[in-house]
């Protein structure tokens, strides 16, 4: 039986590994929120069905679904996705579900961060989060999976770390107030140490800043590899992003990671910008339970918010100039994983996130 464990991934000697380990099966959510996706967040389950089928041929794909949806997905999913029944506030599953942690023996656990839905009451982005809050501990449930339950605010998508003893996030987000809550940045560093087992973090100002989910790592850079970094770029100097880019390479480009090593830090331009459509407004439904959207409104588009399935890496498309070279450069970084575009990933882009922040890796517990 599953147990919630009184120790540390750290004293147990368990860590996060890095992202193109092998792994059991991915974890994704079903979108249905009409306030987060436009036309009744039917595009969105398109899009993610692509996603779903091409990880599929890579690995296992496990997605949860609501009741009132659960038909909907199973018409629409390859028979080769599982499907299991359950509630959620959203569709995020790198931010809400857990992260696998393993050993040296082959084993796994997973990690429970707090969830408050970015933020909680203050800049958040759903006012309601309750069942989000619990979709760590169903899915560790689910696999029969002792938990860690960790002691501060966190998600996924704000966590880049090597395997190697080195994490990568921002102040914005984990050091933020609506984060933090009464805890000191020394408390917040030391959590993070002790439950992904990490020797060094590099805290980096910022993330995107167009991205509301106040500065998460996975649309500013990712490891690719112990020692190698893919950074959002720009050359344009008019765009926000020039800035955060510029600065973020400057601060790479003289770290080293936990073992010493310089960090290479590759260059990875982003598309051009993406933003809400008149027509994609009018289809979307506005109320007080979820952040609004406006007409016009520029959303945070990155190549780098991917995921590195067993034998690919899925990447967003957004049938823009940038795509092609983005797979190229993407490709001579991660050369022993077949590189596959996942074309119209605009629709789940308008959630406020890409393919990265739709899944979520549980690792086999083997190394490579």
């Amino acid at each position: 039986m599953a147990k919630t464990l009184k120790t540390t991934p750290s004293q147990d000697g368990f860590y996060v590994p890095g992202a193109w380990q092998p792994k059991k099966q991915c974890w994704m959510i079903w979108p249905q929120q009409s306030d987060v996706w436009p036309a009744g967040a039917k595009l969105a389950q398109a899009a993610f069905v692509r996603v779903a089928s091409a990880i599929a041929e890579s690995e296992p794909v496990t997605m949860c679904v609501s009741a009132a949806q659960f038909q909907n997905a199973r018409a629409r999913l390859p028979d080769t996705v599982r499907l299991v029944e359950m509630s959620t506030n959203d569709a995020w599953m790198r931010d809400s579900g857990p992260n696998f942690v393993i050993n040296g023996q082959g084993q796994v656990r997973g990690v429970d961060w707090q969830f408050n839905s970015w933020g909680g009451h203050i800049g958040g982005l759903r006012n309601h989060w309750e069942l989000d809050e619990h979709i760590a501990h169903k899915v560790l449930e689910i696999e029969n999976t002792d938990r860690y339950k960790a002691p501060i605010v966190a998600e996924g998508g704000a966590l880049q770390a090597d395997g190697e003893g080195t994490l990568i996030t921002t102040r914005q987000c984990l050091l933020n107030p609506n984060r933090t809550g009464e805890r000191s940045d020394e408390e917040v560093d030391q959590a993070l140490k002790d439950y992904m087992n990490v020797e060094k973090i590099i805290w980096l100002p910022t993330g995107c800043p167009l991205d509301e989910t106040d500065g998460h790592i996975d649309d500013l850079c990712v490891f690719a590899a112990p020692g190698v970094v893919l950074l959002t770029w720009t050359e344009d100097k008019n765009d926000p992003q020039y800035e955060v880019s510029q600065l973020t390479y400057d601060i790479l480009s003289n770290e080293t990671d936990a073992k010493g090593r310089p960090l290479k830090v590759v260059k990875v331009h982003q598309p051009n910008p993406i933003c809400w459509t008149e027509e994609e407004h009018a289809t979307f439904d506005r109320n007080a339970e979820a952040i609004a959207r406006q007409p016009g409104e520029r959303i945070a588009a990155t190549y780098v918010n991917y995921y590195i399935g067993n034998s690919a890496v899925f990447v967003p498309l957004y049938d823009d100039p940038n795509d092609a070279p983005a797979l190229a450069i993407i490709q001579d970084q991660l050369p022993h994983h077949k590189i596959v575009g996942v074309p119209g990933c605009r629709d789940i882009l308008l959630g406020g996130g890409s393919i990265g922040c739709i899944t979520q890796a549980q690792f086999s517990g083997e190394t490579r």
